[in-house]
């Protein structure tokens, strides 16, 4: 009765070679789910980027409704954040965003008015992932 008992008190626990398997295994496991998931990470910015550029838009639509014109490419979209300093100086202003939005790659949208892409409108865009503007990586309000 012993004997037995001393055999399965040596038996208890994992070997080392064990332990290391199954950490490869979840290893594995893990870094396949990461390279799946890089994917879906940069079509979740896109699809940020133009949220926000609905949300601009919405306030640039108001702000012009309230002064009677767009904010000129000079003011740019500070003018929904902070009454403008250049002329023209609007006379009914308010801001219409608490703050300016940066896309999820960390630039601030460009704005220019009138646009050159949406003629007799107004362009709003990211310079999107590489952060030049002019690029096919550009995603703006012509392309909604």
């Amino acid at each position: 009765m012993k004997a037995i008992a001393s055999f399965k008190s040596s038996r208890a626990g994992f070997s080392l070679i064990e332990m290391v398997l199954v950490l490869g295994i979840i290893a594995l496991l893990v870094g396949s789910g990461i390279v799946y998931l890089v994917g879906v990470l940069g079509v979740g910015k896109e699809t940020r980027v133009k949220a926000d550029i609905n949300t601009i838009s919405a306030a640039l639509r108001t702000y012009e409704s309230q002064n009677l014109s767009l904010p000129t490419t000079p003011q740019g979209l500070r003018a929904l954040v902070e009454i403008p300093k250049i002329k023209p100086i609007p006379k009914s202003w308010r801001p219409m965003l608490k703050k300016t939005l940066l896309d999820p790659w960390g630039n601030e949208y460009q704005y220019v008015n009138p646009g050159k892409k949406d003629v007799g409108g107004f362009d709003l865009f990211s310079k999107g992932p590489d952060g030049k503007a002019g690029t096919e990586d550009d995603i703006g309000n012509w392309s909604l």
